[in-house]
């Protein structure tokens, strides 16, 4: 069988029996595409050796696009990811041709996590009400659009803070599915699996003054509010996850945060929080929806400060009696 018709099997095989989101299946179609094609239109699974592939990892490495860009080394390595569980695939169907075991990924240096310190996230949470006037806080004047904009953004980074949820998490929350009335609710996340949150008194408040200061019949949580579109639109729409980027950078701005944020930088922040006032890696993993604890290991350099300060302060203090 020509792999052209495995590969179909396989997205097939993603979708239904591992219940992948589309945009994985369609990722995985992109990058295995683009192997076969190199590899050839009439290859089949017996192709597949160590020595394709290491042309093949050759080729990706030099490869540039129209712009001449190169490919970032953690989308090469995307290649390898798709290809390594394609040979599994391939494995448990009995298909003689490379063990998955055999592609080792590149290497990759340790990402850079940027977050909040405790200062910062103060001012930025307090950016979005800070410059309202008294006169717009008071309800016997209505609520115009301004303190309406105030609270959403308000309450959009308060959420952000206190569940650590992932801009494309936040964007398609609806109304119904976040009960104020408990400290938690559950959201889906990344390939269809579910978790649960937490809500702050903090976050609760201002998502309960957003929500009552509101008069639409839109049922997504955060929206645009913009007067000018309200009437073209025939069907509900929340706030993309673009324009919740633009609003988190803009308060942080107002805030005098210089580096650029964004809604993953309250997500760190939100992670970095919780392991330096002592949750263990396994909770933070369990509540971030990370599947695999190496993901969330990506913190622990930062509480190793911690470690370092706990040295400090009682390593050496008394010589060592005999």
């Amino acid at each position: 069988m020509q792999l052209n018709k495995y590969l179909t099997q396989f997205l097939e095989h993603l979708e239904i029996e591992r219940n992948r989101s589309q945009k994985t299946v369609e990722n995985y179609n992109f990058y295995l595409s683009r192997f076969l094609d190199w590899l050839g239109k009439d290859a089949t699974a017996k192709d597949i050796t160590g020595e394709s592939v290491r042309k093949f990892r050759l080729w990706l490495n030099r490869f540039t696009d129209a712009h001449g860009e190169e490919l970032k080394k953690n989308t090469q390595n995307y290649h390898l990811i798709a290809l390594r569980s394609f040979l599994k695939y391939l494995a448990k169907k009995d298909v003689d041709t490379l063990a998955p075991e055999k592609i080792e990924l590149m290497k990759m240096p340790d990402r850079e996590v940027s977050f909040l310190d405790s200062d910062d996230i103060t001012r930025i949470l307090e950016a979005p009400i800070k410059n309202i006037s008294k006169k717009s806080l008071d309800k016997e004047n209505g609520a115009g659009q301004t303190l309406l904009l105030a609270y959403r953004d308000k309450a959009i980074l308060e959420l952000l803070f206190s569940t650590g949820l992932r801009v494309s998490e936040l964007s398609k929350l609806e109304i119904e599915n976040v009960n104020l009335k408990r400290d938690e609710f559950t959201v889906l996340g990344k390939g269809g699996k579910s978790r649960v949150v937490f809500l702050s008194d903090d976050a609760k408040t201002w998502l309960q003054k957003y929500l009552d200061t509101r008069k639409d019949m839109n049922t997504y949580m955060f929206i645009s509010h913009d007067k000018r579109f309200g009437k073209q639109k025939d069907h509900d729409e929340p706030l993309t996850p673009r324009s919740i980027q633009r609003i988190v950078q803009k308060h942080a701005l107002e805030a005098g945060i210089t580096k650029k944020v964004t809604p993953h930088t309250m997500r760190h922040s939100y992670a970095t929080d919780l392991l330096q006032n002592g949750a263990d890696i396994r909770s933070v993993q369990s509540m971030l929806g990370h599947s695999s604890i190496t993901t969330t290991q990506i913190y622990t350099h930062i509480t190793d400060k911690e470690l370092k300060n706990v040295h400090k302060r009682f390593h050496g203090k008394k010589g060592l009696k005999n």
